[in-house]
């Protein structure tokens, strides 16, 4: 992996990736945060240059926790210290991706099939922000995203959990497989993920649906996020940055210079 993207062109979706991932830094990892989640996916590679920009100096008293492979490789290849949440169950800020988020900045998480871990570093910081580009802007789950709520399942238990999200709602969920070698994906945690898609009505509120799903039998974690993040950064094509905040607040800004 590296760290020099933005010193090749970049395309108007990776551009607005930089601008979300950019001011979110600039806004939210402050000199004082010491310990910060760094989560996963496309957008999040922007995160950690921009925290390198802050100098050696800002970060060498500092300790980051991954959420997964991806972001431990980021933090390492970066020079940072890395830590886990294990050894610092309190983290001051943890910065994310996400597949889609709603106007109540409730989130699809999982498409990466890192969510459990994902949610433990998001309920362990004292503040969690998403970043994102404008795709995943949404008014309600499951729009743009549609592949479904990603379900992270125990290996043994995955057909009855399957059976079970048939016959709660979701008649397509089935287990995702690989595409690079032959049967499932498997999670960082050793476990299958199965995607479960569901019509907008149940998606609307997707709390309820957290918690029936979440009582399934088998079921590890559920890449639903509800009620857990503070703000959402999104970069859109036109430069500007888009910020949702947990009180319902949109604000317009101009997204940071290099």
């Amino acid at each position: 992996m590296t760290l020099t993207i933005s010193k090749v062109p970049l395309s108007a979706i990776e551009e607005a990736k930089k601008l979300a991932a950019w001011t979110a830094v600039d806004k939210h990892v402050l000199p004082e945060h010491k310990v910060i989640g760094i989560g996963s996916g496309s957008t999040v590679p922007y995160v950690v240059e921009r925290i390198v920009a802050q100098g050696p100096e800002v970060n060498k008293d500092r300790v980051f926790i991954p959420t997964g492979f991806q972001s431990k490789e980021l933090i390492v290849d970066a020079h940072l210290s890395l830590g886990d949440v294990e050894q610092y169950p309190i983290i001051d800020v943890t910065i994310d991706g996400a597949d889609e988020v709603d106007t109540e900045l409730n989130c699809i998480k999982g498409g990466g099939a890192c969510h459990l871990r994902e949610k433990v570093l998001a309920e362990a910081a004292d503040t969690w922000i998403i970043v994102a580009d404008y795709r995943k802007n949404s008014q309600v789950l499951g729009t743009t995203y549609t592949q479904g709520v990603p379900v992270e399942v125990a290996p043994f238990a995955y057909a009855k959990v399957l059976q079970n999200l048939h016959h709660i709602g979701s008649p397509n969920a089935k287990l995702r497989l690989a595409k690079m070698k032959a049967g499932p994906v498997v999670s960082d945690n050793g476990n299958f993920v199965i995607d479960a898609p569901f019509d907008a009505e149940k998606m609307k509120d997707p709390y309820p649906l957290l918690a029936q799903i979440k009582m399934l039998t088998g079921v590890v974690e559920v890449g639903l996020f509800c009620h857990m993040a503070k703000a959402a950064y999104f970069g859109n094509q036109d430069g500007s940055v888009t910020v949702k905040w947990h009180d319902g607040k949109v604000d317009q800004i101009a997204g940071p210079q290099s």
